[in-house]
């Protein structure tokens, strides 16, 4: 084939393209993928006008909040819920809910280790990890078995049955008698072993003071 005709076909050629181009999307030519398949016209685009004010949800109301605010301060007991329950109720409570994973009389079981005794161990080797041991307050006991326990259901817990596991464990661990009754006004009350274990963090940024105007 001559010069002259290749160059025929390829004039012929870039014309059809052009005119395809033309065709998709008002002249400007059209996108392609990182692969080469067509994406449309590249050209201007109708914008969608925004909001006069930016949209942030809905207001939450305190019922909204009641549910997720269950936090408790452990040294007097502040946020610790109504209910009560006693050693022989959780005792009840810890066979249907904890023992599977605690063992019997929570002396460690298949997932967890034991949960009674070791105090006084943290002055010596090796230390014994218990709620009895460690704790330097009885609501620490509370706050962890509602948010975390069982693990497989956390927080379905009634508060009855909280404060009467939490009664038991206290009980096995000899800090009340079996006769206890544990709520809101008894718990704080609990004197635990391990009460001065702990120092008070003093850095100074436990002191600074938040910024909430005219910060620099």
């Amino acid at each position: 084939m001559s010069s002259a005709r290749l160059k025929v076909f390829a004039v012929i050629g870039v014309s059809v393209l052009v005119a395809a181009c033309a065709g998709v999307g008002g002249g400007s030519a059209p996108a392609k993928s990182s692969t080469g398949i067509w994406m449309g016209s590249a050209g201007p685009h109708a914008v969608q006008p925004l909001p006069d004010k930016p949209r942030f949800g809905k207001p939450v109301s305190e019922a909204d909040l009641a549910a997720w605010n269950i936090d408790i301060r452990t040294p007097d007991g502040q946020g610790l819920p109504a209910g009560r329950g006693s050693v022989s109720q959780g005792q009840q409570v810890y066979t249907a809910k904890c023992a599977a994973c605690h063992g019997a009389d929570a002396k460690g079981g298949p997932v967890y280790g034991t949960m009674v005794g070791g105090i006084g161990s943290f002055k010596g080797a090796p230390r014994v990890l218990t709620p009895g041991s460690m704790y330097p307050y009885a609501p620490i006991l509370f706050d962890y078995i509602r948010r975390s326990m069982p693990m497989d259901r956390p927080q379905t817990m009634s508060n009855d049955e909280v404060y009467a596991v939490s009664a038991y464990l206290l009980n096995l661990n000899g800090l009340v008698p079996a006769d206890a009754v544990m709520d809101a006004q008894s718990m704080p009350k609990v004197q635990m072993p391990n009460r001065d274990g702990f120092l008070l963090d003093d850095r100074p940024d436990t002191q600074a003071t938040r910024c909430m105007a005219n910060c620099k």
